[in-house]
């Protein structure tokens, strides 16, 4: 299961529809109760955190990188390209890989697939 926090709709339907064409299960995290519940109930292989919502984003990045039940789940953090703060405090905040947004949008696909661990 592959986890995603969008700062809107058009984002949430991006990664939801090319998941779903790969045939990678994918649910939505809104809020730090929905993934603890995700987290609890399903074997989550990556989480993906869009920095436009960097509050929300960082505090999940922090609650996976301290909860050890959590810490096999790879993070992939987005965000626009002028965000450099945001994307430099995803990097040391502990996500394994952060892409800007044109970068994980060109190549959502193979993204998705390494996050679940298909390929290379």
């Amino acid at each position: 299961m592959i986890l995603y926090l969008a700062a809107d709709l058009i984002w949430a339907s991006k990664i939801k529809a090319t998941a779903e064409s790969l045939g990678l299960p994918c649910r939505p995290v809104r809020n730090m109760e929905m993934l603890g519940a995700r987290l609890a109930d399903s074997e989550v292989r990556a989480l993906i955190l869009d920095l436009d919502v960097a509050e929300m984003a960082m505090q999940m990045l922090a609650h996976v990188r301290s909860d050890e039940s959590a810490k096999r789940v790879r993070v992939l953090a987005f965000g626009p390209h002028v965000a450099r703060d945001e994307l430099n405090a995803a990097k040391q905040g502990g996500a394994d890989e952060v892409l800007t947004r044109g970068g994980f949008d060109h190549n959502m696909d193979q993204v998705l697939l390494r996050l679940a661990g298909v390929g290379g």
